[in-house]
């Protein structure tokens, strides 16, 4: 039996890198574990779970857009390489100036990806995104055309094609639907919020566009699962020695429509649609159509807080404009199961899935709790 891989787990501490080594944790499934973050686990809002898990790896805060700290954090205690390196580090906030994508993504990206060659990394597993994907009504594969409609995207996207042409860099990317599941504070988890809001106003909750506007989903689980399970399979199969992308996306084709029911039933409101007349006229002025969506949760959300006693929490109903634009995530994520042998644990998105993550924040104490 071989032995287990040792393993660098970049921006470990974020919401998909906490669930990744958690789940390399709690399955036992490397001799090593180093994380590496910008953000203390102590400041992070970690559960019961995934605190546990931090126990047991070795975390180093550093700074990945320093080549120093690059160089820091890919040496061994006893100076030798990891087997594994997972770079889930990024800027993810929306909207930010391109320069801070270029140092934050592009950058940083670059100088972990050509540490991981110099060090001969077994393999090294980029974190991409379904953003990047031209939306033409069907679901985009893996060599569907590009086109990012967010400026973060485009900034993914020039990571990896970059990356795909390093000399020496044993690659898979992967390319998420929007990841959803316990610890997300984005995705899914603003409008949940949204939810919680129309039910203090009494009011319907009615979204810009239309029902079968796609957002489809991947559960983190499985998106931890895809990574550890493609990692594997490219090492232990000789004659893989090309780049290799996979898009992560679950058998729900999950839409607007399908989520306004689930959050319909959670809080017992109504949900519904501005409808493309409507929509169009917002579209004319995102900025500030986006303003008054978010002057109309977030004191409502405020006063929720203020209620419960929460004097700090680090979730929000706001909305960034690119956000709320007219762009369908739609992928097909069947690559990885035909190529590899991998299954979605969590094939469609339930609305028990979306409790686990309001529960969690109410343990954490971040979530009103009268509910």
């Amino acid at each position: 039996m071989s032995p287990q891989p040792t393993v660098l787990v970049l921006g470990g501490v974020g919401f998909i890198g906490r669930n990744f080594v958690a789940y390399l944790v709690e399955n036992d499934l490397a001799s090593e574990i180093r994380v590496i973050d910008k953000v203390l686990p102590q400041t992070a809002y970690l559960n019961k779970r995934f605190a546990a898990a931090f126990e047991k790896v070795e975390f180093m805060q550093g700074n990945l857009s320093n080549p120093a700290s690059v160089e820091r954090c890919f040496t061994r205690a006893d100076g030798s390489s990891f087997d594994y390196v997972i770079n889930f580090a990024a800027e993810t906030k929306f909207s930010q100036p391109k320069e801070i994508y270029e140092d934050r993504i592009y950058n940083l990206s670059i100088a972990c990806a050509k540490e991981a060659v110099k060090r001969n990394a077994k393999v090294f597993v980029q974190l991409s995104t379904g953003d990047i994907y031209e939306s033409t009504g069907s679901a985009s594969k893996e060599d569907s055309k590009t086109k990012p409609w967010n400026t973060m995207a485009e900034y993914k996207l020039k990571v990896d094609k970059e990356l795909q042409n390093m000399a020496g860099l044993n690659l898979i990317i992967m390319r998420p639907a929007v990841v959803y599941g316990v610890g997300a504070t984005a995705g899914l988890t603003p409008r949940l919020i949204c939810g919680r809001v129309y039910k203090k106003l009494g009011e319907s909750m009615k979204f810009l566009w239309t029902g079968d506007l796609r957002i489809n989903t991947v559960h983190v689980h499985d998106v931890s699962r895809a990574i550890w399970h493609a990692s594997n399979w490219y090492v232990s199969n000789d004659s893989q020695t090309e780049p290799v992308i996979f898009n992560l996306a679950d058998q729900n084709d999950t839409d607007q429509g399908s989520l306004n029911t689930h959050i319909s039933n959670i809080f017992g409101i109504e949900t519904g649609f501005q409808g493309t007349i409507i929509s169009n006229f917002a579209r004319l002025n995102m900025k500030a159509a986006t303003e008054d969506i978010n002057e109309t949760h977030l004191e409502p959300w405020s006063d929720l807080l203020k209620e419960a006693n929460i004097k700090t929490s680090p979730l929000t109903p706001y909305l960034d404009q690119e956000l709320c634009s007219n762009n369908a995530v739609s992928l097909n994520g069947t690559k990885i199961c035909t190529s590899t042998g991998f299954t979605y644990e969590h094939p469609k998105l339930t609305e028990q899935s979306l409790r686990d993550i309001i529960d969690d924040f109410k343990e954490l104490g971040i979530w009103p709790r009268q509910d």
